[in-house]
């Protein structure tokens, strides 16, 4: 296996690793207040948070961004709990782009997650930009196997079950903030 797609493939199942389920809420949570008929939104909203967090993990990398891991753990759910919490309020007309730019820099925190993780990986490598750039391919690969999941299943649950978006909307965030609430008081980094 050649060194681009030994990082793309640990990209994609770091990304998918159950154990590190808390993007994979963020990224659902994200998702939960909008329609399959909304997908280009989605769409821009996922590549947003996708630049903020491809920025913050290079940065990090390449140790031009030092934020201590326990503050990161912190912060991660906090973004999840304020995505899962804005989800229950419908969105007023003319917020889609502040909820474009609150993705993009709850990517950069998520990022900073994520370096951490690849700053082991990296070890003595020379260059680090063929290895970053594939595993963050990989990370996207990832997010596009969860939406690609996470759409099938709303798919079926509101034509199947006949389930309304805005009940689907008000479980898939209520999940995710109890979810984020949690480890928000395991990873409190004070006292």
């Amino acid at each position: 296996m050649n060194s681009f797609q030994l990082y793309l493939t640990l990209g994609f199942q770091h990304i998918i690793n159950i154990h590190g389920y808390d993007h994979i809420v963020f990224v659902l949570t994200l998702c939960a207040a909008y329609s399959f008929s909304e997908i280009k939104k989605v769409l821009i909203l996922v590549t947003a948070f996708t630049i903020g967090h491809s920025v913050t993990l290079a940065l990090s990398t390449l140790n031009y961004v030092l934020i201590p891991a326990p503050v990161i753990e912190f912060l991660i759910p906090v973004t999840i709990f304020i995505t899962a919490v804005s989800n229950l309020f419908p969105a007023k007309e003319g917020r889609q782009k502040l909820i474009y730019i609150i993705a993009l820099v709850f990517g950069l925190v998520h990022g900073l997650g994520f370096s951490n993780y690849l700053k082991e990986l990296l070890g003595a490598e020379t260059s680090i930009v063929q290895p970053l750039f594939a595993f963050n391919v990989g990370l996207e690969i990832g997010q596009i196997v969860i939406l690609s999941v996470y759409f099938l299943i709303l798919g079926l649950a509101l034509k199947l079950f006949r389930v309304k978006h805005h009940i689907w909307r008000i479980f898939i965030s209520g999940a995710a903030a109890g979810i984020a609430l949690t480890l928000i008081i395991q990873n409190k980094f004070w006292g």
